[in-house]
Formats: structure tokens, sequence, C-alpha cells
């Protein structure tokens, strides 16, 4: 097909049907003068023109599999792994018949250039010689970013279909590596309510039902996770399938394709402050050469655009920055949505969703073409950073390794570091004793020499702090000083060592001592210690408390019906063996007579392990027979379900109850809470709320009223986060604490009433700023950082709890502590000195926040009600919390004492 100016592959006239409405379609692609041949495009295969429908998740696969069978020798599949429903992950690699021919060779070569300790300088140049530039488009991690998606076919079938030379070239000098949706249940969430909802035919009107989707919509995956935050923790398959295919591959660029609100344009690198200190001048640099050559093209089609002015390079978690600490390049590229067919903007004007496909189609071409031009030098920069980080870990002065003690949480440990090996960071498990800076460390501790090609990635996961950039600072505080909004776009803080509530010790030594590097078992099989002729297992079996291991056993012990009894303290057995709190006993009186058999099932799938006990007998502590050794129900959990709950906080609950815990969990929307019968679940839980004062709203006083009285029977009733808040209110509320107002030690004016008021001089600028806050003003709020909390160790729901734990604090929300008459709070903020561990955070919050309870339990009735202040499951990454929220859910139950 011959075209001229600029050209579509599809006709502009081209029509499809809504509902039995027709709808013009877009003319999409445009590009500049180019002759296409017949390769099958969108309408030929799917049965409608480009940019005229949103393709569902299978339909987006059977044009790409049309494509490879089409173009076998130009382009071919990948799968990289499986959502939690089932639909297929996969990539596309397209570039010339003879760099398709040699790809693994490619990918090796991407290898020896990606570790400068086994490839020298002169065998560098060398491969960089042969090796085509490698760029990874990624498109649509969110759901409901519909255009990304939808480019990537475009973009594939203008590549293989167009005959000009300057496609060729690019072909020649390019890997195209195309995953075209990184999150298809969520897209299939979105394309099935969307088409659901459309009448006669689509409404532009942003008040439209089709433009406002219902809870949960389609951004998150199957477990409702934002996988923008999840490339470090790797919580969901999605990603970690993702790594995986990104380290075999080692692109140069990686483009992370989204969409933002409709009333924007479009955004692309170079990337807003603050950026990671991590990620080098010459990176950042050639970020900004992406942004021009990207613009040079907008402004040949008339397309806006803009920079620098939302969109950081803090956080390493998402896809438009994690890849930089690689080596490779990253960044993110939003254009606005039209979330359906036709928006209308503010202006008057119509968005269309050809509009997205088109725009993003021009930018993935620009970036192809960035990559094309300039090959040579970002391979060299590629192994240069690789190599600067080899050296960077051996320069005397600065940090040499980290080390991990493993002296406590033998599971966090684990897991720990097999998500560092999974993203090609180096850990060595030593196998003896060793001495480092000044200490002795036993075998089984883990070090990270940071002399490694992976260098800067490891230092952005384990350092305690990753600092923002002074001036940065500086203008966040004049605008707070101002009564103005930040510019801090996510969290401040997330090192890995304090979200696993583990120990890190630093050290200037460059560390080789003698071990085995760790792969990415995260898992290792557990056992039950062979007994002796003193210690056999005659009365049964007991498992130590606090790690994730014997959780898991502890919840499939339950699920396969055996009787467990949990301390609530310490205890010494006659043996003389000393047992920490929540420890469990698994008696043979009671269970069934092959409890061994199924014991030592358990402990291998758990990674747990057991140890025989020869009688019940107790030297100190509580008696196996006692009220404070309790006995541990299967409780039945139920989850609220749907608006107001926070999508992520729902989701990440569940996820982790679900799938780290391996239990299940019954999903309730708030009209059935509102009068149901609750007595078949013993657990209930409030996850976070998306606004305050959401679930007085939904649940009204019948569901507080029918929540009340359940608790009163018998009821555990958990609450995370704002969700607190509910339990707070009213004239009898659940929990006898209350939200704090913004704490200043400065006068805060009246309000005004009236035509006068009495007067008052202001003195100075901060005695005006105070004049401009209201006297019911709330604390600022805090974008995300890590805080340190003292523990009681006294208290069974803290049983397995180290006595300092960490986590994360977002938002503004204090709590009042209980009254020793009213509960207990068994995990408060530590004093104002303390407190912060990693982030940036308001000094009058600072003050504020300090002593104040983190984790509240308050009797009612027969029931319990335990809060957490702030979100315990945030992301999924807190894995330091997890044994608390195990307690919460299954010593609460234990303690809980409903009319049997």
């Amino acid at each position: 097909m011959q075209c001229t100016g600029l050209c579509s592959a599809i006709l502009a006239g081209s029509m499809m049907l809504f509902s039995g409405a027709v709808v013009a379609a877009q003319s999409v692609p445009q590009w500049p003068v180019t002759d296409y041949d017949t390769t099958p495009d969108i309408e030929e295969i799917l049965g409608y023109p480009a940019g005229s429908r949103i393709s569902s998740p299978e339909q987006i696969a059977e044009y790409f599999e049309a494509l490879a069978e089409a173009h076998s020798d130009r382009i071919q599949l990948f799968d990289y792994g499986e959502t939690w429903q089932g639909r297929r992950l996969f990539y596309a690699v397209i570039s010339s018949p003879q760099n398709l021919a040699n790809l693994s060779e490619h990918q090796s070569a991407m290898a020896a250039l990606a570790d400068p300790r086994q490839t020298s300088a002169s065998e560098a140049e060398s491969l960089i010689d042969g090796l085509p530039g490698a760029i990874w488009i990624g498109a649509s991690v969110h759901g409901n970013e519909i255009s990304p998606a939808e480019a990537t076919l475009v973009t594939a079938w203008h590549l293989l279909a167009s005959q000009a030379e300057e496609t060729s070239q690019l072909l020649d000098n390019t890997l195209i590596y195309i995953d075209p949706l990184q999150n298809p249940d969520g897209r299939a969430r979105f394309v099935s309510r969307y088409y659901a909802t459309v009448g006669l035919e689509p409404s532009a009107d942003r008040l439209a039902a089709e433009l406002n989707e219902p809870w949960p919509n389609g951004r998150t995956n199957h477990y409702l996770f934002d996988m923008n935050r999840d490339w470090f923790a790797l919580t969901q398959p999605e990603s970690r399938g993702r790594v995986a295919a990104f380290l075999k591959a080692r692109p140069l660029y990686y483009v992370d394709s989204h969409e933002m609100g409709g009333d924007s344009s479009y955004f692309f690198a170079p990337s807003a402050e603050p950026l990671n200190p991590l990620v080098t001048e010459s990176q950042r640099e050639s970020l900004v050469d992406l942004g021009k050559n990207n613009g040079r093209w907008f402004d040949e089609f008339g397309y806006d655009y803009f920079t620098a002015e939302i969109f950081d390079l803090f956080y390493p978690g998402y896809g438009g920055n994690w890849p930089n600490y690689s080596g490779s390049l990253a960044t993110t590229y939003e254009m606005a949505s039209a979330r359906g067919h036709h928006f209308k903007q503010s202006d008057g004007q119509i968005l269309t969703f050809a509009d997205g496909v088109q725009r993003n189609f021009v930018a993935f071409m620009a970036s192809i073409e960035t990559v094309a031009n300039n090959r040579r030098q970002l391979l060299e920069n590629f192994y240069a950073y690789r190599q600067s980080g080899i050296e960077k870990g051996s320069q005397r002065g600065a940090v040499g390794s980290y080390i991990l003690p493993n002296q406590r949480d033998t599971a966090g440990h684990q897991r720990l570091v097999a998500i560092l090996a999974e993203q090609g960071v180096e850990v060595t498990r030593t196998t003896g004793n060793f001495r480092a800076c000044g200490e002795t460390y036993e075998a089984g501790a883990y070090v990270v020499n940071l002399a490694q090609p992976s260098h800067h990635l490891a230092r952005v996961l384990l350092d305690p702090e990753v600092p923002l950039a002074e001036d940065f600072l500086q203008e966040q505080e004049r605008l707070r000083a101002n009564n103005l909004p930040d510019q801090i776009y996510d969290v401040t803080a997330w090192s890995l060592p304090h979200l696993f509530n583990l120990d890190l010790v630093t050290c200037s030594q460059s560390l080789n001592v003698a071990g085995e590097l760790v792969d990415s078992t995260r898992i290792e099989p557990g056992y039950i210690v062979e007994g002796t002729t003193e210690t056999d297992a005659s009365y049964g079996y007991v498992v130590r408390w606090g790690d994730m291991n014997s959780g898991r056993l502890l919840t499939a012990a339950l699920r396969e019906g055996l009787r467990i009894r949990s301390a609530d303290s310490s205890f010494t057995h006659a043996d003389g063996r000393e047992f920490e709190a929540g420890s469990f006993v698994l008696p043979r009186a009671g269970n069934p007579d092959n409890l061994t058999e199924v014991l030592t099932e358990l402990t291998r799938q758990t990674g747990a392990i057991a140890e025989p006990l020869a009688s019940s007998w107790i030297t100190s502590g509580p008696s196996i027979g006692s009220g404070n050794f309790k006995p541990l129900p299967t409780p039945s959990i139920a989850l609220l379900w749907d608006e107001p709950a926070s999508v992520l906080s729902a989701g990440s609950t569940r996820y982790i109850i679900e799938q780290e815990f391996n239990y299940p969990v019954t999903a309730i929307r708030p009209a059935q809470l509102r009068s149901a019968d609750l007595s078949a679940y013993q657990v209930l839980i409030l996850p976070a709320s998306g606004r305050a004062g959401a679930y007085q709203q939904a649940l009204g006083e019948q569901g507080r009223e029918n929540l009340s009285n359940w608790v009163a029977r018998g009821g555990v009733l958990i609450t995370l986060g704002n969700a607190t808040g509910f339990v707070v209110e009213g004239e009898e509320p659940l929990l006898a604490s209350a939200l704090e107002r913004k704490a200043s030690e400065q006068a805060v004016a009246d309000e005004y009433k009236g035509t006068s008021v009495e007067g008052r001089l202001i003195t100075d600028t901060e005695d005006y700023q105070s004049y401009l806050v209201s006297p019911e003003a709330q604390p600022d709020w805090v974008p995300g950082i890590i805080a340190r909390t003292e523990v009681d160790q006294e208290h069974w729901l803290t049983a397995g709890v180290h006595e300092q734990l960490y986590t994360t604090y977002i938002g503004n929300e204090i709590y009042t502590p209980l009254r020793i008459s009213n509960g207990r709070n068994v995990v408060n903020f530590a004093g104002s000195d303390e407190l912060l561990a990693s982030g940036y955070l308001w000094e009058d919050n600072r003050h504020q926040i300090a002593y104040k309870p983190y984790l509240m339990v308050q009797p009612e009735g027969r029931g319990l009600v335990i809060s957490f202040t702030q979100e315990p499951n945030l992301r999924g990454y807190q894995h330091g919390q997890f044994t608390l929220l195990l307690n919460a859910i299954f010593r609460g139950a234990a303690h809980a004492t409903p009319l049997r």
C-alpha cells in the first residue's frame, strides 16, 4: 500500500458497532511517508480498526500470535509467567532476521557486559561492535490505562509492515522487546465493565457511568496490587516473571507506558525532582537526550507534552525507575486518558482513545530511534555503570559490605536474600564463623559484598537511608510553611531490612568470606528434629514461634484439623529447653495416630522445624494444661470488601492471608455487614478506607450496632489504618481512643464569627502563619517514612515479635493512647529522638507522633477490638509485620470467649 503525507494503515472512514450504534474510528497509525506490505492489520485479525475498540487481553495475544505466524523471522513471542487468574504473560521481540536468529547469543553478550569481573574492557569493546541496542516497551501495568497496550499492536504492525529504509535500519540496530500487557487481569476487568456499561453510543461526559469505574477499578491486578510499586518487593507473579525476563534481556532502555488524567497532555523524560542519588549523572543526561528526541517528533506532529514537573525518579519500585539501578535507563511515559472512547476535556475538546494510541505509537517509535542512533554509546555506558559498581564497593572508606547476622527470623532472612537474588544481587550465605569490622559472626550469616556489578541496586534496596537532595527538602519546607502542598510523589523510605524488621550491619571492608551464593529459593524445606531416648516425642511436638515458617505450619495444621495449644508467655521444659511466647504444642492426645507422618509433610512444605516432647512437664512458665496455654481455634475470617474500603488495603490484606498465610478469607460487602448474622465468623477485618469517615456513611448506625453486638458475643474486630477512625466514633465507641487534631505550641486564631473579633498583634512571619491555620486543622500529611516502635513484650498479642518493630507511617492520623482501664497499647511509636528510622518527616509531626499507639487492643464483652493505627499490610512488603497480624487473627480468636 502506498501512502503520501501523513498516512494511515486504516482507512479514516472505518466504522464499528456499539449496541446498534455506529461510531467513526480515527485513523491510526499516522506516520510520515512509507510503504506497507500485506502484513495482517488489526482489522483483518480482530475485526475492527486500530484505535476503534479497546482490545481484551485475549484479543491482544491473538493479534501478536498472528504477527508471529506471518513473520516468524522478524518477531518471536516468549511467555514469562501467568497471572493469578491464569492469564498468559508474554513479550514479543522484533528485529531483523539476522538479529533474531542470534537472539540467544546477543543475550549472552549482554550478560557478559553486565559482569566486568569476567569481561575485560577490550572484550567488552569487541562485544559492543556486534551487538544491537535493546529497548523494552512495557505497556499498561495499570489495567485501566488502556491506550499503551493498544499502541503496542500498532507499533508491532508498523515495524513489520513498513517497507521504508528507515524502518529496516531500526531493525538492524535494535532488539525491540514489547510487553504488550503487563496486567491482563486488570485490563480484563476494565474492558468487561466498560462495554457492559456503554449505551447506544459512548459518552464523552465525565459523569457518564462508563467513564467512572466501580470498585475495584481496573488499575490493579487480581489481588488489587498496584504493580507499579512492586518491582523490588516482588510479591506478585507478574512482577517476578517480568524481572526475570528483564534480566535475561538486559535492555538499554525501559519504557514504562502509562496514562494519567484526561485533562493533561503527554509526559516523558526527563523526570521531576527528586532524583535518587544512585541514578548517575550520565544516566540523567541520557534520559534528557531521550526526551529531546521525543519532543522533536511530538513537535512534528503538533502534539503537546511536558517534562520534569511530576513523576520523579526516587522510589525504586516503579517500572520507570527500578531498571536504572541495573545499569539500564528507565523512564515513565504518561498519556492523557480517555478512560473509554471519548472524554470531554475541561476546555471542551474531545479526547479519544485513538488519540492516545497514536501519541503512544509516536513516542514508542521515537524511543526506538533514540536507541538505534545511540547504540554504541548506550552499550558503553551500560558496561561502565556495572564497572563503576565494582569500583565503588572497593573504595577505601566507603561501605564495602552489608551483613545480615541471621540471629532471628530464619524465614524472613531466607525470603529477603531470595528477593535480592531474583533481582541479580549477589548474596553469600557463610559456611563458617568469620570476623569483620571488629565483630565475630556465626556461620549462616548473609553477606552482600558491594564490590559487585549490582552495587547500585544493592545499595538502593538495603541502605537504611536514601537521602533526598537538600535543596529539594528546603523547597518542601518553604511550601509547607506557606500552607501549600509538598511535591513528594511517593514514600521516602523503603529499606528492605527495615521492612523485614531485620538487623543490618554496615562494614567498611569488601568481604570475601567462605560460603555459597544464595538463589531464589524463598522457603527451604523444614523437618522434625530427631528424638533421642531422653527427648523423644512420646507426648507430642513443639514448634517455636516468631517467623513465617512457624506461621505457615500453624495455619496448615489448623486446616488439617490438628489440635494445637499455644503459650501466652515463655516457658521451660523439664529437659531444659526454653521456648518463646507463642510457641505451640501438638500433643498426641486428641490428634490423629499418624501425627508424625502428617507433621513431617507439613514441616517440609512450610519450612518450619518441629521438636519432640517426651512429656508435658514444664519447670517454669505456664503449664500446657493451664489457661495461659490457649487452645487455638480454626477461625473463619471475614474481610470487608467493596466501597468504602481502600482497594489497595483490602487487596494486600487478602493476599497476605491467602497467599502468605495460606488461609481462606471470605469477602463480605458492606450491605451484608449492616444487618447480616455474622455468628459464623470469629474474625472480621476492616481494611483502611479511601477517605476518612467513609465507614460510618457506608455502614450507618445499623451496621455499627450489628458489629458492636457481634464483638460483644465474642467476635474479634481488626481495624487497619484509618478504619480505626470508625471504632473511635459515635456515642458508644468500640475503642476508647480518639483522633488528635494538629498540635501547636503557638496560639491558633479562633474561627472568624460575626462581623468583628478580638484584636491580636501579629509579631512575625511564624505568628502570621499560625493565623492561617484552622483550629480544627489535622496534622500535616506525611508522604511515607519508616518509623521505630517499641513493643510490649509481655502481651500475648506481641508473642514472637522483636522488642523493636519498624513500620511505615503514611498520612496524618494520630490516635490518643488507651487508658489502662480500657485496654492496652501493645505497640507504641518511639520517642521523638528515636522515632524516624528512614525517610523525611516534618518536625512537628515527629513530636506529635512520638509515644502514640500503633497497635491497641480493647476487650468488648466476650470479644476484642484490635486496631492498627497504620496500615500493616502496605504493598504486601512489610514482612516484619506478618507475625503481628498472625497473632491478631489466630491468637486473638483464641483469647475471645464466645459462647460455644
